[in-house]
């Protein structure tokens, strides 16, 4: 949709083909399992989503969504340790991802130069090596017909065939890579107690430099007073689809304050666990003889460890990319695609390499070894969370990379090496940096729990 509202700026006609019938409100749909879990939208995919939509973050709001400044509304022990609640650096967009999609497409599909296709795969592309002309489709009734196109968009997600077809245009091969931990994702949503209406979001990471299964808890504020839990596990450590198992797995991560939010919450919801979190990346900027006429964006170039809450906020920066590029030459300018295609490359690398670095450190993982170049930079960036935990300094570098509001050289700039070489300003906290008035919440759910008991 994103990518709909950029080239409706531009051209006349704009197709979108979609294998599901999309709802009219918010609500899940078959090719979106993920959207159960939570979701996390950076500020740096917030902004390029609100340049493509312009008052999409309004309405997000407006349908209960929150924004929350980053770090002061996060409850988070990284691996280094829990990051002091400074005043905000960046921010965060918490919701259920069906509100944040049904928003931009309720926007979107009004415009009269989009059009959508439900119920419609696509089959194949069209054209040849030097462009694509436009693909093959098969309609919900069984029939197929070719769509001429001028520019072809893949947007299809973790599922998109485009190595695959290229290699059949004979453009290619693509060059692929996996980092493969082997985690799997569990979640349920549960009525947020009275009186967390301004609640932070609570965090819990795994610290893959420990030899173990790493595992992660998650509790996000989403609209109608609802909390969404989720909890994570490397191989050796996945959450199951037990709800009597749910709270104890999120008691037994690095810290219980989740579980211990949770057991005073009335959950609404079973368990949903989902394992296709395979870090993919098709490296397409690579291509030799790229064709024109073709621009993939989104999961379909990359997808990413969901921890880390990539994915939405590389996609929207790759599809601003493409809409800087027809702002700035048009469509018919040589090498229009390439361009595009090296420019989207730019964020998905950045989330590719902090997912990556982790994830291969997990016990069993599955991928190509870092070199020893990795392994010393790996140092410097555990040195950097170190600090990032009561450096305010440090802490701005690391929201803005990790926002994907600036590049990864934020980092390495001479006065964040400066700070980071001369380590923490103070102790690190021994609990989580709950305010009075949040403590009391885990407190009074602590006292609950053992009275049931």
């Amino acid at each position: 949709m994103l990518a709909a509202a950029a080239l409706a700026d531009h051209l006349a006609t704009v197709t979108v083909i979609d294998r599901d019938t999309l709802p009219d409100a918010p609500g899940p749909r078959r090719g979106l399992p993920q959207a159960h879990h939570a979701h996390l939208l950076w500020s740096g995919g917030a902004r390029a989503i609100e340049e493509l939509v312009p008052g999409t973050v309004d309405r997000w709001l407006a349908g209960g969504a929150r924004r929350i400044a980053l770090p002061t509304g996060l409850v988070s022990m990284s691996a280094s340790g829990w990051i002091r609640r400074y005043p905000e650096m960046q921010f965060l967009i918490a919701s259920s991802r069906d509100l944040l999609d049904w928003t931009v497409r309720d926007t979107v599909v009004r415009r009269p130069e989009v059009t959508v296709l439900h119920r419609t795969e696509l089959l194949g592309f069209r054209g040849g090596p030097e462009r694509v002309t436009g693909v093959t489709i098969r309609a919900a009734d069984g029939a197929e017909r070719v769509l001429a196109a001028d520019l072809v968009v893949d947007a299809s997600g973790r599922g998109s065939r485009a190595p695959r077809l290229l290699e059949e245009l004979g453009v290619g091969p693509v060059h692929s890579e996996e980092v493969d931990s082997g985690l799997a994702y569990a979640s349920r949503i549960f009525r947020a107690p009275a009186g967390t209406e301004d609640f932070p979001v609570v965090n819990v990471q795994s610290d893959p430099r420990v030899a173990v299964p790493g595992r992660t808890a998650t509790v996000m504020p989403i609209e109608h007073g609802r909390w969404l839990a989720t909890l994570s596990g490397t191989r050796g450590g996945e959450p199951t689809g037990s709800a009597d198992d749910f709270e104890a797995f999120a008691r037994s991560v690095r810290h219980p304050v989740v579980g211990e939010l949770i057991a005073r919450a009335e959950p609404l919801t079973d368990v949903v666990v989902t394992r296709s979190t395979v870090n993919r990346r098709n490296f397409l900027e690579r291509v030799k003889r790229w064709p024109e006429g073709l621009v993939v964006v989104g999961d379909a170039v990359a997808t990413y460890n969901p921890v880390y809450g990539h994915g939405m906020s590389v996609a929207a920066q790759g599809v601003l990319a493409l809409r800087t590029e027809l702002a700035a030459r048009g469509l018919d300018a040589p090498g229009f695609a390439r361009r595009v295609q090296r420019a989207a490359a730019g964020p998905v690398a950045t989330a590719w390499d902090l997912a990556t670095a982790q994830d291969i450190l997990y016990p069993d993982a599955r991928g190509k070894r870092p070199g020893r170049a990795a392994g010393l930079l790996r140092g410097y960036m555990d040195r950097l969370m170190l600090t990032a935990t009561s450096r305010p300094l440090v802490t701005r570098a690391l929201f803005d990379v990790m926002t994907l509001s600036a590049p990864p050289t934020a980092l390495l700039r001479p006065e964040v090496a400066l700070a980071v070489a001369r380590g923490p300003r103070r102790e690190p906290l021994t609990a989580p940096p709950l305010t009075d008035r949040e403590r009391r919440l885990v407190e009074r759910t602590d006292e609950r729990t053992e009275a049931g008991t």
